[in-house]
């Protein structure tokens, strides 16, 4: 049996089909911001995956990765590569997967619940008549935030908590949620004389291990944060506390700059000269925009036939391998190609 992160894990390890060493989903999942990984999203399809656990370390990636191995899921080679068993293909059939959204909230999940909580305690605390008590979120930023957020919502009035309560309920009904991951959401929460639970306690509830909860956790906070984008007018105090939650440029700042001198008609020649980097960093910051801006248009730089004959290729030969694609479509240089997959759809003729 595999535990959620292993099984994760497997999701990963099969959407690389073997065509990258076992340390790039450590990278992908903590969200690192190196070139390589930023185009491993794109170039595999990876968006749900990246940054949701920031700060696993090695040390811990390293004894998941272990089981992993004992469980006879995974062959890691000498060179560091790896091979997934039949065992492996045969667990991805029937095994179910958390949904996650880590490409556009990277780690922010956790600002917005943080706000939530220190609001539900404050609103709890004052509703028992102790204005005075220690804030369960330590965070300066937070504390300020909820503050002003109590003021501006005329908490005094006492209206303001049943407001509150309606919306997360509403919001939690539109979810397709398990019991359990809602369970863990209010587990988690603080209220006057009510501490919230710490994992530990979670899990010895639900009887489940510390890493496995965070992830059921951090995936019901993705869902729950799109549930209220896809529904702003309904929940007017939740769309206060998702404030800059959501990543809206994915850009790094770099590529970001690059990305404004290319749709101001500078070429990438004369972005390379006048930002002083490498054509191969402008190539770099090109395909970062590929991936995120669905406005940009691959065929600047590639036509609509050589863009389904990659496609084709990668459906034929069953890999994203920059060398094994050049090889079929040699016409292309390593930098189309990179285009081509990091858009990541068929470009309709």
């Amino acid at each position: 049996m595999l535990f959620q992160f292993q099984q994760i894990l497997l999701q990963i390890f099969h959407k690389f089909n073997q065509e990258r060493t076992i340390s790039a989903p450590f990278h992908l999942l903590r969200g690192k911001r190196s070139g390589q990984t930023v185009q491993d999203v794109g170039i595999y399809q990876l968006h749900s995956y990246f940054g949701i656990l920031p700060k696993l370390s090695r040390k811990k990636y390293d004894e998941e990765l272990s089981i992993f191995v004992n469980e006879q899921f995974i062959l890691i080679k000498e060179d560091g590569y790896y091979e997934l068993t039949e065992k492996a293909f045969e667990h991805l059939k029937k095994s179910q997967e958390l949904v996650f959204d880590g490409w556009h909230y990277r780690g922010n999940e956790h600002v917005f619940f943080a706000r939530l909580s220190l609001v539900v305690q404050s609103l709890s605390h004052h509703l028992a008549g102790k204005m005075s008590f220690i804030p369960y979120q330590k965070d300066e930023q937070i504390q300020q935030w909820v503050r002003m957020f109590l003021k501006t919502n005329h908490y005094q009035d006492g209206q303001l908590q049943q407001k509150l309560l309606k919306e997360i309920l509403n919001s939690l009904e539109h979810i397709a949620m398990e019991d359990r991951a809602k369970n863990i959401l209010i587990y988690r929460l603080s209220g006057y004389n009510a501490a919230g639970f710490t994992w530990q306690q979670i899990s010895f509830e639900e009887n489940l291990k510390e890493m496995d909860l965070q992830l059921i956790y951090i995936a019901s906070l993705h869902s729950w944060l799109n549930a209220i984008f896809l529904q702003v007018e309904e929940f007017p105090l939740l769309l206060q506390m998702v404030e800059n939650i959501r990543v809206k440029n994915p850009l790094s700042g770099s590529a970001f700059q690059t990305a404004e001198l290319f749709f101001n008609g500078h070429s990438m020649e004369q972005i390379s000269r006048k930002r002083g980097l490498k054509m191969s960093t402008i190539e770099d910051h090109m395909v970062e925009l590929a991936m995120n801006d669905p406005q940009f248009d691959v065929e600047q730089f590639v036509s609509n036939e050589d863009v389904q004959a990659v496609l084709a290729a990668v459906d034929d030969y069953n890999t994203r391998k920059l060398k094994v694609l050049h090889e079929v479509v040699p016409q292309l240089s390593y930098f189309q190609l990179r285009l081509v997959l990091a858009r990541g759809e068929r470009v309709e003729a």
